[in-house]
């Protein structure tokens, strides 16, 4: 996607806190702390109505930051975010997705990789190398962003005064019954589901994915 818009588009890819290049603090992995990163990153760059991208926690991340300064930004894109009822967000909290991924720290890089292309054989070897590299850069602590309660979704989306493109999948998190009450809340938003997908739908369709969050740009540029 990056590749895809930097000829036209100016693109900022942050690595959130405990992810990637960024720092790991001891504390401070909640929506909230996320989203104040972000906004601390739009101010600091003096980005002037940017549009917001987030996929899964990214998305949720992004609703936050629209909710707290939908005023200055162009518009959001949320990916499959994570809008998840209180007792699906107990329910992985209490999994042992902590646990596979420490598991998955201990290994050495190649295998890592392996797993990886046997679970996505369908996807290009370029893009599993980048993914896993990423999970092998995600720091545990980052973990405490799956504690109950969540940002409430339907306030969050309610209360976004700017335009908003909400991307489903045929087999992700939102619904698309949930994506259709959400549309009720709030008339500026707009949804696009894509089919054959899961929740890494930005990977498992790639030029799709592309063409809907061209379309929702080039209609925030035009108004």
């Amino acid at each position: 996607m990056a590749r895809a818009l930097e000829g036209e588009y100016d693109v900022v890819m942050p690595d959130a806190r405990g992810h990637g290049s960024s720092s790991t603090p001891l504390d401070g992995y909640r929506y909230e702390d996320y989203a104040g990163d972000v906004v601390g990153l739009i101010q600091g760059l003096g980005l002037a109505a940017p549009v917001v991208l987030g996929h899964s926690m990214g998305g949720m991340t992004a609703a936050v930051v629209a909710n707290q300064i939908g005023a200055t930004i162009r518009g959001v894109i949320l990916a499959d975010p994570t809008f998840l009822s209180l007792q699906r967000q107990r329910a992985v909290h209490e999994s042992d997705v902590v646990e596979q991924h420490r598991r998955l720290l201990s290994l050495d890089k190649e295998a890592v990789l392996a797993q990886a292309q046997a679970r996505h054989a369908d996807r290009s070897p370029e893009l599993v190398e980048l993914v896993a590299e990423a999970r092998m850069k995600t720091r545990i602590g980052a973990f405490e962003v799956l504690t109950p309660p969540n940002p409430e979704y339907h306030r969050l989306m309610s209360t976004i005064c700017g335009p908003i493109l909400l991307v489903i999948a045929d087999h992700g998190v939102v619904s698309l019954e949930t994506a259709r009450e959400l549309q009720n809340l709030n008339p500026r938003l707009r949804v696009e589901q894509i089919q054959a997908a899961g929740h890494g739908l930005q990977y498992d369709q790639p030029e799709r994915f592309e063409t809907v969050v061209r379309s929702f740009l080039l209609s925030v540029a035009a108004s």
